[in-house]
């Protein structure tokens, strides 16, 4: 068994992003699994269907992205070994692959497409908290102050975890930047965006905007759903 997290705080995104994640992930993860959704959506459950366990996170005093790094308290209660998807991401194939990384106290995590040398993309993970707790969440919430100081939960998994086990990156040619197809080109300007789907990635990753139901791409609407 295999925890499928998500995190569905605020306002940002519709109900629908969580229904597409867990029907995308229904289809495409053969291993028997709980899909886990963190929110703080009263009626989250009256809306989206599907076998889904809600949870709230302990802290009530953490906003948007920083809510991610609960993942890893102890008091998120997530026994063994986790995968976790951003909301907006469109998975196009098996997704086995991910949870087969490693073994299970392998950190799985994505390079980031902007800067791929320099930082880690936390739009997916692998963990267990039996060691992710003590190496991610008690040294991040043992510093608050500082770590307020960079731009996002990803800066500070960057910085807690690069280079040092049990880190184990996924390979790049297995996600694709909706915007930018990989971490090679170059292509931070709208007007070298192409919106190509690469055919050996597993998921697209939708940084940034534009967002999943925004694309009127063929290969985006034919996969979230």
């Amino acid at each position: 068994m295999i925890n499928v997290c998500c995190v569905y705080y605020g306002n940002k995104y519709k109900p629908e992003y969580v229904q597409k994640l867990y029907n995308m992930v229904k289809r495409h993860l053969t291993y028997k699994f709980k899909f886990i959704c963190f929110t703080d959506h009263v009626n989250l459950h009256d809306i989206v269907k599907g076998d889904i366990e809600y949870r709230k996170f302990h802290r009530h005093d953490m906003e948007g992205w920083w809510n991610k790094l609960q993942l890893f308290s102890d008091k998120s209660n997530l026994k063994g070994v986790n995968l976790y998807f951003d909301l907006d991401v469109v998975i196009l194939k098996s997704i086995d692959c991910f949870a087969e990384w490693g073994d299970e106290l392998t950190f799985g995590i994505i390079r980031d497409f902007g800067q791929p040398k320099m930082f880690y993309n936390s739009s997916i993970m692998k963990w267990n908290n039996e060691n992710a707790t003590k190496l991610i969440w008690n040294k991040y919430f043992a510093d608050r102050p500082k770590w307020r100081k960079v731009q996002g939960d990803q800066n500070v998994i960057t910085d807690l975890m690069k280079f040092k086990p049990p880190l184990k990156v996924f390979p790049d040619e297995w996600t694709q930047s909706y915007k930018w197809f990989d971490r090679q080109q170059k292509r931070f300007h709208k007007k070298d965006w192409t919106f190509e789907q690469d055919p050996n990635a597993i998921v697209a990753v939708f940084h940034g905007q534009p967002n999943p139901h925004e694309s009127d791409k063929d290969w985006v609407k034919n996969n979230w759903k």
